[in-house]
């Protein structure tokens, strides 16, 4: 199984009073987003299951990729990639959907750096995983502690967003 990883885009700064969870990305930040994910279109990323922290930003991101990247289903919003979230929990969902070959999880940091890190089997990696940045790992069995290989990380910079 390919898992991409795309951490959300640029959002609205918090405001007191506001939930976190209902922030919104900018216009930067679907634009950054947008360069991103159209160089994985380009490479030919297709998932075949979305899942999404329920926070705007992060459904609005998963919106994005789903148009750009071609996906017909259903976006699914889980808990598991909620801010505050674990690397184990987002892994019993991912093995919960094995069947799918290719997943798109939409979510936040830090979980994205410590979730890459353990999916990889190392917990004390650290990565800079920028806002809209997007990872590839695989996986290639589903037990209880994951086994993964980085393919490729890419950077709205990297991606021409500056």
């Amino acid at each position: 199984m390919e898992i991409y990883l795309l951490r959300h885009g640029i959002a609205e700064d918090g405001q007191a009073g506001r939930p976190d969870s209902e922030r919104a990305l900018t216009a930067e930040g679907k634009k950054k987003l947008s360069n991103v994910l159209r160089a994985a279109a380009a490479a030919g990323v297709q998932p075949e299951l979305i899942l999404t922290s329920p926070y705007r930003r992060a459904v609005q991101t998963a919106q994005l990729a789903a148009e750009i990247l071609e996906y017909q289903g259903d976006l699914l919003r889980t808990k598991a990639l909620e801010p505050g979230s674990t690397p184990r929990a987002v892994w019993e969902e991912i093995r919960v959907h094995k069947d799918a070959p290719r997943i798109l999880l939409s979510g936040h940091e830090p979980l994205f750096s410590s979730l890459t890190a353990y999916l990889l089997g190392c917990p004390n990696l650290q990565i800079d995983f920028k806002k809209g940045g997007l990872a590839c790992v695989e996986v290639d069995r589903f037990t209880a502690e994951p086994h993964a290989v980085l393919k490729w990380y890419v950077t709205p910079k990297l991606a021409g967003g500056r």
